[in-house]
């Protein structure tokens, strides 16, 4: 494990908010107040409740932002002062807690965080993570060619190419096989 559990679900949640819009998706997969409570509830997110219309508005804000990260992460400087930014406007105040079934772990959020403040801060603390341990080439853009959602690639040795292995990833391979096989039977 390269980071903490809680800083790894962090980033699988800024990853599962940068995907459910546009750019990385054609669909808005978060148009309504529903919808984002399921999201809060698929995540897990602790102390998200009373949601309402300036939630939904103040998230939608936040994934755009989050998603510029990804879209700079060859670039250092361009993505620390995105974070940077992100961190600055969100009330902090890191505490240990544990709760349901996780074993003691950091919150960053304020108690009482409206849930896009909550998410930027905890959102951005991760990713504030990945760059200070020089890590910033983990967060990508997923290679399929008609693909635009983001990852972070935690594997071991950083092969991590696609958004998800089943779909697009089955997708190139099984392309690049039958490429193979076209190009063995033209000879």
């Amino acid at each position: 494990m390269l980071f903490s559990h809680d800083t790894e679900h962090a980033l699988q949640i800024v990853v599962d908010l940068v995907n459910t819009g546009p750019p990385a998706t054609t669909a808005e997969h978060l148009p309504d107040l529903p919808s984002l409570q399921r999201f809060v509830e698929v995540n897990r997110l602790s102390d998200a409740r009373d949601l309402d219309a300036d939630d939904l508005s103040a998230t939608h804000g936040l994934r755009d932002r989050l998603h510029e990260v990804f879209r700079t992460a060859d670039d250092k400087e361009s993505a620390v002062r995105l974070i940077n930014a992100i961190i600055a406007e969100a009330r902090i105040s890191p505490r240990l807690t544990d709760h349901d079934e996780w074993d003691w772990h950091v919150h960053y959020f304020a108690p009482g965080a409206r849930l896009a403040e909550h998410l930027a801060a905890e959102g951005g603390i991760a990713l504030a993570y990945v760059i200070a341990a020089d890590e910033l080439d983990r967060l990508r853009v997923c290679e399929a060619p008609d693909c635009s959602r983001v990852l972070v690639d935690l594997s071991r040795n950083r092969c991590r190419r696609y958004c998800d292995s089943r779909t697009c990833g089955n997708r190139m391979h099984v392309a690049a096989y039958r490429a193979r096989q076209r190009e063995s039977a033209a000879r």
